[in-house]
């Protein structure tokens, strides 16, 4: 049988990413061995008419189903984080207040000037 250790999640080789779509990686990953060693395993026992070995079996139907929890959880941890446009309009709200209405205009002036120089 495989060894379900191979199945450990390794850190996604993406330095530039950030660290939650690396776990998502990680744990897409983690998922996927297991899947692919239950498989490989099967295929081995029709092959040889030989069972999987039951303990082996249950170990990784374990893992893959606390994988998938995980994941699970670790999604719906991100989804209930607020919107990224949400925390721009409240960081401009607290900035529009810490700024009077000439310094405002000028800021969003710059503001303006730098969009437009992005898009050319």
């Amino acid at each position: 049988m495989t060894c379900l250790t191979d199945a450990v999640p390794v850190t996604a080789n993406a330095p530039g990413l950030p660290e939650g779509r690396q776990r998502l990686i990680e744990l897409d990953d983690a998922i996927a061995k297991i899947r692919t060693q239950i498989a490989t395993a099967d295929l081995a026992r029709q092959r040889h008419a030989k069972p999987i070995d039951p303990d082996w079996f249950h170990k990784a139907r374990t893992a893959l189903r606390h994988l998938c929890r995980e994941r699970a959880e670790f999604l719906l941890q991100r989804n209930n984080r607020p919107s990224r446009d949400k925390v721009k309009d409240c960081l401009i709200g607290i900035l529009r207040e810490r700024h009077d209405p000439d310094e405002w205009a000028s800021l969003l002036v710059e503001a303006h000037m730098r969009c437009e120089g992005e898009g050319a």
